[in-house]
């Protein structure tokens, strides 16, 4: 029995995102690990290109899928989770610390957050560090908070999706800023990261070319990290950490997708509920991020 997953990548460009279809070779089980439904901002407009490859690869490769897993709520992409549980039946799964993040944006978009107790948004919940299957290869997640604070790693046999908790060594960490992030959190849970065997395979959900390099990646391994990554490396100390990651984060501008993102990817991917003319909307909080 094989511990090594299948992981196929897939590039949306437009967001520098890596979804991934992470798959057993042994029973024909995957999981879809953090996908990307297409969005033009100035249209304000969807379409499932990118989902569809996803789907496309799935049926070549006589995959059945078991999960729609997301590491966490992406402020720089809207997720496809909806679209494709339609297509596939399969079920969303999340943190079950999702709670906090739901709590703090609906605050921000007004929203009442009372009325989505009696829907069904994520269809399951994860505990912290529980166990599950990709068909015979064991999983199990490590809550990686700081970016958000319900951001989980899945650990998938010999592989970890990080989501955006680590990028390539070469291009360091992910910001904190975002409400109820911490610098301080994201150094804790990278350590609990580097904790894994140093051959682990390592999958990015983001990717942005340094000035030295002009081809995008998504893989590395704990090793790499661990000794390689110019944010975090043997020797970094916490103090260092946080002083690095609280200055860039400062200079920062907002994701260009944040506010349409997080609306949709904090309720699994549903959109708003369609008014009187069939049509849905979102709501944009004006001057609250000054």
């Amino acid at each position: 029995m094989s511990n090594s997953p299948v992981v196929k990548d897939f590039f949306h460009e437009d967001t520098n995102t890596f979804s991934y279809v992470v798959s057993d070779p042994a029973t024909q089980l995957c999981a879809i690990i953090d996908s990307v439904l297409d969005y033009d901002a100035a249209s304000a407009t969807t379409s499932t290109t990118h989902a569809d490859q996803i789907i496309t690869y799935v049926k070549a490769q006589g995959l059945t899928v078991g999960w729609i897993l997301e590491t966490h709520v992406h402020a720089d992409h809207l997720t496809a989770a909806q679209y494709l549980k339609t297509q596939l039946g399969v079920k969303i799964a999340m943190s079950q610390r999702i709670a906090a993040v739901q709590e703090t944006f609906a605050a921000i978009y007004h929203l009442d957050i009372k009325q989505w107790n009696t829907q069904q948004l994520f269809d399951y919940l994860f505990d912290d560090h529980e166990q599950f299957l990709i068909g015979s290869i064991e999983a199990y997640n490590i809550p990686t908070p700081g970016h958000t604070p319900a951001c989980l790693s899945y650990v998938i046999g010999d592989a970890v999706f990080v989501g955006d908790t680590l990028f390539m060594p070469d291009y360091g960490t992910a910001r904190c800023d975002f409400p109820k992030g911490s610098a301080s959190i994201l150094f804790d849970s990278i350590q609990s990261l580097y904790q894994l065997p140093e051959k682990t395979r390592v999958f990015l959900c983001h990717d942005y070319l340094p000035e030295k390099r002009d081809t995008y990646m998504c893989e590395t391994d704990i090793h790499t990290q661990k000794n390689q990554n110019i944010h975090i490396h043997h020797g970094t100390t916490k103090d260092d950490f946080v002083e690095m990651r609280n200055k860039r984060d400062a200079g920062l501008s907002m994701p260009k997708l944040i506010l349409p993102s997080i609306q949709i990817n904090m309720k699994a991917g549903q959109f708003p509920e369609p008014e009187e003319n069939g049509v849905s909307y979102l709501k944009l909080p004006l001057n609250y991020f000054k």
